[in-house]
């Protein structure tokens, strides 16, 4: 497993990322063909506009690893980030019937909220993961199916704690972001609460195709990322546009200009 030019995981990836050192920041580029998917019938959207099915297939292959079914309740952690608010769009997509989305800027929480719809329900978290388990239960109606972490660079555990507590007996906590310290497991509850924590890292290689059937039908509204394109002479430009960049903009490079 590779991402090009970015990062192999183990040492059997080592022989493909020598082959295929480079990244995509070019006119044209040289991919293995088991890598692409067609983008027929997406006609109506611009390059710039697809270049959102980046962002949301990330946290798509956690939802599908996580076997997220409709009519099921999730909690999203940081879901004003990036990837996590993609996940509230997907979450919506794919028939959960209720999306609690958490994190401590209220603000961002609220337009997420806003953009996604009445299924979706923000918490903002206080910062002690019994309190903040809580309240995401309560704005549950009971507890949680399924934890979708999405949490980046955590400097501590509680709010993915705070998830995984307001899991039902029997859920399953996806964990697909960044924490610098490690998750204290709590062994009794999660064996007295049969829960399961999966980890996940990117997609499965039909996760794209998959995806687009969301958006061709309608289902999945990529347009909720507005895309801002730079040419390439204006590549430190955009750079500093994507160190900046807020969870609802995705910036591009247009390698033709």
């Amino acid at each position: 497993m590779i991402l090009l030019g970015i990062t192999k995981n183990g040492d059997t990836a080592l022989p493909a990322q020598l082959d295929w050192p480079d990244g995509t920041l070019a006119p044209y580029v040289l991919a293995p063909a088991e890598t692409l998917t067609p983008l027929d019938g997406l006609e109506q959207y611009t390059d710039a506009q697809l270049s959102a099915v980046t962002r949301f297939v990330v946290p798509y292959g956690g939802l599908l690893k996580g076997q997220l079914a409709a009519g099921e309740t999730i909690v999203i952690n940081g879901a004003t980030g990036s990837f996590g608010s993609a996940a509230v769009f997907l979450s919506v997509a794919m028939g959960a019937s209720k999306i609690i989305i958490t994190g401590r800027n209220k603000t961002m929480l609220a337009e997420v909220a806003q953009k996604a719809g009445p299924r979706v329900v923000p918490v903002v978290l206080k910062g002690n993961p019994q309190e903040d388990a809580l309240a995401i239960k309560d704005a549950c109606g009971g507890g949680a199916d399924m934890a979708f972490d999405m949490v980046g660079n955590a400097k501590d555990p509680n709010s993915t704690l705070a998830a995984l507590f307001s899991l039902v007996p029997g859920g399953r906590l996806i964990i697909m972001g960044s924490m610098a310290v490690d998750l204290p497991v709590p062994y009794t509850y999660v064996m007295i609460n049969s829960w399961s924590i999966i980890g996940n890292f990117m997609y499965p290689k039909d996760a794209t195709r998959k995806m687009l059937e969301l958006v061709k039908s309608g289902q999945l509204p990529i347009d909720v990322i507005a895309p801002q394109v730079f040419r390439m002479a204006e590549l430190h430009q955009a750079m500093d546009a994507a160190a900046s960049a807020g969870n609802l903009q995705n910036i591009m490079i247009d390698c033709q200009s």
